[in-house]
């Protein structure tokens, strides 16, 4: 390239700027003072690095209103930039209060599963325990009723007694007086 016209690379690296910011500021520039293209690139002459130069306020142009306006742009986009990363910042502490909290009821959740395994495991053994003690306690029921069976059959075989009422003791009496 000739020595006046220059890329935006290396006016980027002229100014300590990135390639992005260089174009930013070819896109808001009038269509008057936009920079002529070479293909896709854009191919800055003198009077082009100077125009972005004024309008980042790295020179000074004749007319001080706009000099002013130049750097009120830039403060702007600085103050975007800086509200910009507040929000950031909020969303990341308002992200770790939710990460936060989900790791407490996952802890949370884990406990109450290991003592509902604690609980199950306890009462397994207990019905386990009473399975054993009830297999037993059935055999001595059926002992138990076939006693109570021979003992039913021994009172049946007994001579029964008359069947005598409290009334009928009462009617004697009287008849007796």
């Amino acid at each position: 390239m000739s020595e006046n016209l220059k890329t935006i690379r290396e006016l980027a690296d002229e100014l300590g700027v990135s390639k992005q910011r260089i174009q930013q500021i070819i896109a808001k520039l009038s269509p008057s003072e936009t920079p002529n293209k070479d293909g896709n690139r854009y191919v800055l002459n003198a009077r082009d690095v100077k125009n972005i130069k004024v309008f980042m306020g790295f020179e000074h142009e004749n007319s001080s209103t706009s000099e002013s306006a130049n750097r009120l742009v830039d403060y702007d986009v600085y103050l975007d930039v800086i509200n910009s990363i507040k929000e950031k910042d909020e969303q990341i502490k308002s992200l770790l209060e939710v990460q936060k909290q989900t790791q407490n009821l996952l802890d949370q959740q884990q406990r109450l599963a290991l003592q509902d395994k604690k609980l199950l495991e306890e009462y397994k053994a207990e019905i386990k325990d009473l399975k054993s003690l009830n297999m037993p306690t059935q055999d001595i029921k059926k002992e138990d009723y076939s006693q109570k069976e021979t003992t039913t059959d021994y009172i049946k075989e007994l001579p029964q007694k008359p069947n005598k009422k409290w009334w009928q003791f009462k009617k004697r009496g009287q008849k007796n007086d």
